[in-house]
């Protein structure tokens, strides 16, 4: 079984338009765990780089090859190993040659040993005539690297290289089983090395990431898997210590807000929606090994007719379906399956959840907008658009440290742009006016 092989295989469903996700769940269950996670390093390492790749392919070849041909596939991966991995040259050639009887182009040995072996002599000029293009150098679609110059400008490059990053292993610490002090001398009694990260009180991240499985006490639920930026939401809020405050989790899935917020507050009575009945039980599960629970109906937040029973909520977390354009670094597949169109659809479908759940918000009430998008389109355009056309829709502005003020809102970039290294994410926290109040006495409740 040839791993190379496989990782071109996940490549290819990719560019077929099938998530990664899916792909590397079809590696070959009898792939030694060491070769799964080369093959699964290969996969993100040429996703991440795969229009970099392929022009320097197409000026190592004579003739073009189809970018959805095995042949690209596998000479994406050899030239990954050779530029990116540092992988040994007789290695990274000769298992990648040997991997066209795998995938079943033998023809095709003598074109990919040829094409690794000119890299070799020609890497440090074919280096030097990279187009100038961050959208070539970065390896995005025009579509998207001309979106993210539109909102980020002078930042343009940065956000983009920043997407192509491996993100760390982040961590929340359930604070109902212990402190984040006392999980840190857990680690290294087992020597892990881990750090806190300042502003989030839950938040520490791992020196060198590991299996979940690995973590001392989390089949115990003494800590989840969380990205930093993602720990924000809990925050904004602003949950208060009383019996049955009453909180939505719109978009629950797959529950790391839904559980972080039932760690914050005991007597909270929260109801988490998702349309995917799948995704659902994964909140549950999740739930369950953190020793919590909660409402939950697998039901679209835009129909309320489908789950409300009229009682208003206190508070409600919107973390609104998106590109993903923030998640790229753990995500790469999103570059090359979302399409410029996607964008206007996905903010009409924010718009609508909003429109439909604030009536289910209580005056006073506080309602926390979310998205992991680093678009404009996806974040203030949509708030701004809404609290134009709702009169008892207020602001209230987020006083923080990280990322940085919108026109509404507040954003963070991506990886070492941002505060913590989290992922890149978008926030807004609205209030809505009781009946009669001025702007200046609405409050949160």
């Amino acid at each position: 079984m040839n791993v190379r092989a496989e990782a071109s295989r996940a490549i290819l469903k990719v560019m077929g338009g099938q998530s990664l996700d899916e792909a590397l769940l079809a590696l070959p269950k009898a792939l030694p765990p060491r070769d799964a996670a080369f093959a699964k390093t290969l996969a993100y390492g040429v996703l991440r780089e795969h229009r970099l790749l392929s022009w320097l392919i197409a000026q190592l070849l004579d003739k073009p090859l189809p970018a959805t041909s095995a042949a690209h596939a596998l000479l994406a991966v050899g030239l990954h190993q050779l530029r990116t991995l540092g992988t040994p040259p007789h290695a990274a050639v000769g298992e990648t040659v040997n991997a066209t009887d795998a995938l079943g182009i033998a023809k095709a040995r003598g074109l990919i040993n040829a094409i690794l072996r000119r890299y070799q002599r020609e890497s440090a000029a074919l280096e030097e005539r990279l187009p100038a293009d961050p959208a070539i150098r970065h390896s995005y679609p025009d579509w998207l690297s001309q979106a993210v110059w539109r909102d980020w400008g002078e930042q343009h490059a940065a956000v983009l290289e920043a997407g192509n990053e491996p993100a760390p292993l982040t961590l929340r610490v359930n604070r109902r089983r212990g402190s984040r002090e006392d999980y840190l001398r857990r680690l290294a009694e087992v020597g892990m090395q881990a750090e806190p990260l300042p502003g989030l009180r839950d938040a520490l991240r791992l020196a060198e990431p590991c299996p979940v499985e690995q973590l001392p006490g989390f089949a115990d639920g003494l800590v989840s898997v969380q990205d930093a930026s993602a720990q924000i939401a809990v925050d904004l809020l602003e949950l208060r210590p009383r019996p049955r405050q009453r909180l939505l989790d719109a978009c629950a899935a797959p529950g790391g807000k839904t559980a972080q917020a039932l760690e914050r507050q005991e007597e909270l009575f929260l109801t988490a929606l998702d349309k995917d009945a799948k995704r659902l039980a994964r909140v549950r599960q999740n739930l369950d090994r953190l020793g919590l629970s909660c409402v939950g109906f697998a039901a679209d937040a835009a129909d309320t007719r489908g789950w409300w029973n009229g009682e208003m909520f206190d508070r409600i977390l919107l973390d609104a379906p998106c590109s993903g354009s923030g998640v790229i670094r753990r995500h790469p597949d999103i570059k090359w399956l979302r399409r410029a169109d996607d964008i206007p659809k996905l903010a009409a479908q924010q718009t609508r959840l909003l429109e439909a759940l604030w009536p289910t918000l209580a005056p006073g009430g506080v309602l926390v907008y979310a998205t992991c998008s680093i678009l404009r389109a996806e974040g203030e355009e949509v708030v701004r658009s809404f609290l134009v056309k709702t009169p008892d829709a207020q602001e209230k502005k987020i006083d923080a440290r990280w990322g940085e003020p919108r026109s509404v809102g507040r954003r963070i970039a991506p990886g070492a742009l941002n505060d913590f290294d989290g992922d890149g994410f978008y926030y807004a926290r609205l209030v809505k006016r009781s009946p009669g109040a001025s702007p200046e006495e609405s409050a949160p409740s």
